[in-house]
């Protein structure tokens, strides 16, 4: 086992996932890199460092995830923090004018192709990898694991219709993360007799291809929550929800 502390990345071969493996490197982790296309991960990983590697992991793919978490353990020993950051906003054609993905999405015409393939990612695809990386977390002296959640699944918030973004709660996205803040508190409520911490953050409306970079937060922003939960201590939460701001409303 090596002595510096291990974090896992999923989906961290752009965007806010790119940018966490960045800043947890600052702090002193060796980052594993998850990427679907590992040379897309190896692209990504000789941008944040030495002490970056780039691992494939298809968070839909049930091999990919066995054969991630066996590298880890053989190859690294230890497994310290992860951070469920990969998820998709809808499963069609790149790059669609996010008008037309809003209009899609609309529960009375989604696809149920569309929404379950969305759900696959954004919430079976957390659900394996985190059972997987599990026994490896409970060796760590204090496991960390941080679910990228988001306030357009908050259920408190899309209720009030002054919430701005209210328009958008379709059928796919936003419900996901509605069952990833779930799944998040199912996990957090199992380990809590554990040193293991089960947090969700939001990272806001950062600029991704997530929504075809029409966001108004840089990545540098949107990574700053998921990583201040990453590093907390012995006396921090556990079972939250929460942004720059503070707590959030599930």
């Amino acid at each position: 086992m090596q002595d510096k502390p291990v974090a896992l990345v999923t989906g961290a071969n752009k965007g806010i996932g790119l940018q966490i493996a960045k800043d947890l490197a600052k702090h002193g982790f060796t980052v594993l890199v998850g990427s679907r296309k590992l040379e897309n991960g190896e692209t990504a990983a000789k941008s944040v460092g030495a002490d970056a590697h780039a691992l494939q992991l298809d968070v839909t793919n049930q091999p990919s995830i066995a054969a991630a978490e066996e590298r880890i353990r053989s190859e690294f020993g230890r497994l310290d923090v992860l951070v469920n950051n990969a998820g998709i906003s809808h499963a069609g054609k790149p790059g669609r004018p996010l008008p037309e993905l809003a209009a899609s999405n609309i529960p009375s015409v989604a696809s149920l192709d569309e929404v379950r393939a969305v759900f696959e990612t954004n919430v079976f695809g957390v659900i394996a990898v985190t059972q997987a990386m599990l026994p490896l977390l409970r060796e760590a002296p204090a496991g960390r694991i941080v679910n990228l959640g988001s306030s357009s699944g908050s259920l408190t918030l899309n209720s009030d219709p002054s919430f701005p973004h209210r328009a958008v709660f379709g059928a796919a996205y936003s419900p996901s993360k509605t069952a990833l803040h779930a799944i998040t508190l199912a996990f957090a409520i199992e380990l809590e007799s554990t040193d293991i911490k089960v947090n969700a953050a939001c990272p806001g409306f950062t600029a991704t291809d997530l929504n075809n970079f029409r966001g108004t937060r840089t990545v540098e922003q949107g990574a700053r929550e998921a990583v201040r939960l990453a590093l907390i201590g012995a006396d921090g939460p556990t079972g939250t929800f929460s942004d720059e701001d503070g707590p959030l409303p599930w």
